[in-house]
């Protein structure tokens, strides 16, 4: 079997041009990790479109093809992706795939699946209807857009996988059909944890955004950080330049706040496993979930959680040990 699997290469996503691999995000990594794993018996070509040319591998395994195309700036969100589109449509008249497999619909995989030619489907991740209304987005923001676009792209394709309980529920009245399939994780998170000291320290994972409500976690833990017992709150993820990151990073580098709160930034995976790995919680509390895919990294590395008690999050924890939710 053929298939074409669109996703988005974050080293176009965070414009980080000069890294030499592509980078994927975790639960499509994960995914191509397992197909990985089949080389006689599919074969798969990952697309993803990008502004500016990069180093473009041709093969990430032995079944595993990659193409770049290159799309000018007026082929993305300003014109509903379309250029993104027409640019995969272009790709995939060599590759002939039996299936198209859109990875998400943040950006452009999803429209660009529909509109491909070819029988697809649609894997969520975040549910940008969700996303959006969580926000309060005006219709002409960004997350305004792609939630429109995310309710075309769901009519139009051949079915929705969808990663809980509560993204079916959310998407079985647009979709053809619906299939409820967890995310994967990555290989890396399932070997078994080394015997190590744990230190005093609580994870949140996550770019600093509104909805995952990082600024709050941290003037919650600014508050009360007399009676944390020595733990120290570290922050693990992107921080953009908006006024809310501008505002966290005010506080989490306020001389106040040393050695109980720091923020990281963003860590590879052979960077974040050990760390986890000698954290003892996590604390995860956004408005609006789909998975929680780093509640299950988390619980795989044995963290006590902390979590919100909303969207996809109870699917991900039933029945498992170190569970608080709110």
């Amino acid at each position: 079997m053929r298939i074409a699997f669109l996703t988005t290469d974050n080293r176009e996503h965070h414009k980080r041009y000069d890294i030499v691999d592509p980078v994927f995000g975790p639960a499509p990594s994960a995914v191509l990790e397992g197909l990985a794993l089949f080389p006689k018996d599919v074969e798969v070509h990952v697309i993803s479109c990008t502004r500016q040319v990069m180093n473009t591998p041709v093969k990430l395994a032995e079944n595993i093809w990659f193409h770049q195309p290159l799309v000018s700036k007026t082929g993305w969100g300003r014109t509903f992706f379309l250029g993104c589109a027409w640019a995969v449509r272009n790709t995939l008249r060599d590759i002939k795939p039996d299936l198209v497999h859109g990875q998400g619909t943040e950006k452009d995989c999803a429209i660009s699946a529909v509109f491909s030619g070819y029988p697809n489907l649609l894997t969520i991740h975040g549910i940008m209807q969700a996303v959006a209304r969580a926000k309060s987005a005006p219709l002409f923001s960004y997350y305004g857009m792609v939630s429109v676009l995310e309710r075309i792209a769901v009519k139009m394709s051949g079915g929705v996988i969808c990663n809980t309980t509560y993204t079916q529920g959310w998407f079985a009245p647009d979709a053809r059909t619906t299939w409820k399939v967890p995310n994967c994780i990555r290989r890396a998170f399932l070997t078994p944890p080394e015997p190590r000291k744990r230190d005093k320290v609580i994870v949140v994972i996550g770019t600093v955004i509104e909805y995952k409500q990082s600024l709050e976690i941290l003037k919650m833990w600014a508050g009360m950080k007399d009676r944390t017992g020595g733990f120290q709150l570290v922050f693990i993820g992107g921080c953009g330049h908006t006024p809310y990151c501008e505002e966290f990073r005010r506080l989490v580098n306020d001389p106040s706040m040393e050695g109980h709160a720091r923020h990281l930034g963003w860590m590879e995976t052979d960077e974040i496993v050990p760390f986890l790995d000698s954290s003892r919680g996590m604390i995860h509390f956004p408005t609006e979930e789909s998975f929680g895919l780093v509640v299950a990294e988390g619980l795989s590395r044995n963290l006590k959680l902390f979590a919100a008690n909303t969207g996809g999050v109870p699917d991900v924890v039933e029945s498992c040990e170190g569970v608080e939710l709110f």
